[in-house]
């Protein structure tokens, strides 16, 4: 492809290649692939003109120049928008659409004769008579109704100017408001896109862990119990109890078998799939989420809804404010200056546009919110509880000991463990892994298919041999795995103070594998700072032992604790604090805290946390640490007292201009336009970031 260069400086390049040289969508495709080189830090395309603006790392200039070089002009790579051309083509639609409504408003009152204006006065107030129409056939008396009222009676009385610029403002405030919940819907799109790094691909018969950039259409892909399906596809192999949450909003897991499709974002709870995959994006899923966010009732905030019905339920006394200044004072004028004020129309735009913007604020500090409800409930939480390994200890534990018992090696029970453990992503099975791993003991997948067991571990079949990992519950309680007493005497010696894992071969006990498990550097200030906001009680629960659970404990500053609790436990115990009154947070991150997670009256789960957590729980941190924790909390009170805050200013304010337009003050195009400008102003505050601190910072 030929081009000019039109700019040239160390890290950004400007060149023109002239018109009709590629089309919008071949200009998504050279910004993609000048993006995937990871020279580029950002590409823009001007299809009009043939121009490529890019912002590169000064040490790749000569790559980018041998990438613009090795565009064929008879052969561009086309593709669709990227997230950064959505919000680029969504601000040049907003000014081009406001420049046409201020040019076309002013153009119309003087140039054009005044019998054409009020004709286009009148056919432009066709729009909004037929609104406020359809709403009292539906027997609803709303803002609509309330609309058309004032442009009517601004036209029965002459005032055709005044008419028109009722229906700018309007048409303004419209505009304003739909591009306002457009950039916060991509923000959330952004947010919701699903950062699976590898899968597991089936190849010649062989499963290999593969880069997700690496996968194509029509590959098979392996997907086990408790991990989330990466991509959509139709299932070729297997079956299993699939969660579809994400996309139905309905909890329990479905039975799906072959020929089923399925999208990325469900989570597999029981059994497993292959997989052939039909699309290399989720955006299917994350549609479906974003209209579950947006339209299911239960997902709002109840301040929100509250909101709605109130905003609602005022524009009756607008009217009846109307009729009674006419009465009083016999003056349309007056009567129309008041309906051109109501409150119902700040408080339905500006409540939903604090949640919505908290939700994008909160995507911004790297933590994902599933609904307005779950910002209103985290402000008003008393009790937050905590599971301890991956959560409040550290995400990535490490070794510290591997026991071995009935006459098995130290090494054989080790690559045991990671044989089985490596299908299940969650910091114990990491960091078993890649103990593992450090000591170069290489395994063949010479075991059956590995299940999850009821939430507690794991089990499969190695040489005909049932094979089990998991918790001292798990293994001794719901196994009944055989323990003498000799080994339970070098089990209580040997593993004081940490986090136990014990193997099980045909029923016996074959290893025990200790786990250092640290409490995250910040935990103590975050839970310190979690009791001044608010938080009354702060408790752990854990399935370790009472010694490592009272040590960990005492480093926190936590009074409060239950040792020893198996998955059902955890869930009582969260059932039980909101039987007593309390509004609990969850926090969690295995497959074990899945029940008390959805349990709770909001939950959250960790980064590193298993896939069935993530997507049980109703908020997602997304960043290495627990700083999250009080960004949300700051955050989410901090939205209730803006829409409160506004509450009292949209009644302030709106009285005001009524009383003004009562009194004869201000004539009905003044009161219009102070009363779209205020809404307006406060759309503007409410998307205003209030939260700060360092505590604030994305990592």
């Amino acid at each position: 492809m030929r081009y000019k260069i039109i700019y040239d400086e160390p890290g950004r390049l400007r060149i023109r290649a002239g018109r009709d040289t590629f089309t919008a969508e071949q200009g998504y495709g050279i910004e993609k692939l000048i993006l995937m080189s990871h020279a580029a830090i950002s590409v823009e395309t001007t299809p009009a003109n043939g121009g490529v603006l890019v912002c590169y790392k000064p040490e790749f200039r000569e790559h980018i120049f041998s990438l613009l070089d090795g565009l064929d002009r008879q052969n561009l790579p086309t593709s669709t928008a990227l997230d950064i051309n959505y919000k680029r083509e969504l601000d040049s639609a907003l000014f081009r659409s406001l420049t046409y409504i201020v040019c076309r408003h002013y153009v119309k009152k003087f140039f054009i004769p005044a019998p054409a204006r009020i004709l286009i006065t009148v056919f432009d107030a066709l729009r909004y008579w037929k609104k406020g129409l359809k709403a009292l056939q539906s027997k609803e008396l709303n803002v609509d109704v309330l609309d058309a009222a004032s442009i009517l009676a601004s036209v029965l009385q002459g005032s055709f100017r005044t008419a028109a610029s009722i229906m700018t403002m309007l048409r303004t405030s419209e505009l304003l408001e739909d591009y306002t919940r457009k950039r916060a819907r991509q923000s959330l799109t952004e947010s919701l896109a699903l950062h699976v790094d590898c899968v597991w691909i089936i190849h010649n018969g062989k499963k290999i862990y593969t880069p997700i950039s690496q996968v194509n259409v029509g590959d098979i892909i392996h997907v086990h119990a408790g991990s989330v399906i990466p991509l959509d596809g139709e299932i070729s192999g297997g079956e299993a109890l699939v969660n579809e949450a994400s996309m139905t909003g309905e909890p329990h897991g479905v039975m799906r078998t072959e020929g089923h499709s399925v999208y990325a974002g469900m989570v597999v709870e029981e059994g497993s799939l292959e997989l052939r995959v039909k699309a290399l994006a989720g955006d299917t899923r994350i549609q479906n989420i974003l209209t579950l966010i947006d339209n299911s009732e239960s997902l709002k905030a109840e301040i929100q809804s509250k909101a709605e019905k109130l905003a609602d339920t005022i524009v009756p006394f607008s009217f009846l404010a109307a009729a009674g200044t006419l009465i009083l004072t016999g003056s349309t004028t007056r009567a129309t200056s008041v309906l051109t004020v109501d409150y119902s129309c700040a408080i339905k735009l500006t409540t939903p546009i604090c949640v919505i913007s908290a939700m994008h604020e909160a995507a911004k500090h790297r933590i994902l919110v599933k609904g307005g409800k779950y910002l209103e409930v985290y402000a008003n939480a008393d009790t937050i509880v905590f599971d301890k390994t991956g959560t409040l200890t550290v995400a990535c534990p490490h070794v510290a000991k591997v026991i071995a018992f009935g006459g098995l090696s130290r090494e054989y029970a080790l690559r045991t463990a990671a044989c089985l453990e490596e299908h299940f992503p969650h910091s114990v099975a990491r960091a078993i892994v890649k103990q593992a791993e450090a000591e170069n003991l290489k395994h063949n997948e010479d075991h059956a298919e590995p299940e999850y067991i009821v939430a507690h571990g794991i089990s499969s079949k190695m040489q005909d041999k049932r094979v089990l990992i998991g918790s001292w519950h798990f293994i001794t309680e719901d196994e009944g795995v055989i323990v003498t007493d000799d080994e339970k005497a070098i089990i209580e010696a040997e593993s004081e103070n940490f986090s136990k894992i014990f193997l099980a071969i045909d029923g016996r006990l074959a290893g025990m594998i200790c786990l250092d498990d640290p409490v995250r550097v910040e935990a103590q200030a975050v839970l310190n700072e979690l009791k001044q906001l608010g938080l009354e009680r702060i408790i752990m629960l854990t399935g370790d032992s009472e010694t490592a659970a009272k040590v960990a404990c005492e480093k926190l500053g936590i009074t409060e604790y239950y040792a020893g609790v198996s998955p059902e436990g955890k869930a009582e115990i969260v059932s039980g604090l909101k039987e007593q009154g309390s509004t609990v947070i969850m926090v969690g991150d295995g497959i074990n805290d899945s029940l008390a997670l959805s349990r709770a009256d909001v939950s959250v789960a960790m980064k590193d946390g298993s896939d069935i957590a993530k997507e049980i729980a109703d908020i997602t941190l997304l960043s290495e640490n627990l700083n999250g924790l009080l960004t949300l909390r700051h955050m989410s009170r901090d939205t209730l007292r803006r829409i409160h805050s506004n509450y009292r200013n949209i009644v302030a304010f709106n009285s005001a201009l009524l009383l003004l337009g009562a009194f004869g003050a201000i004539p009905p195009s003044t009161s219009a336009l102070l009363h779209n400008a205020s809404t307006m102003l406060l759309c503007g505050v409410s998307m205003k970031r209030k939260v700060k601190g360092d505590f604030c910072e994305i990592p």
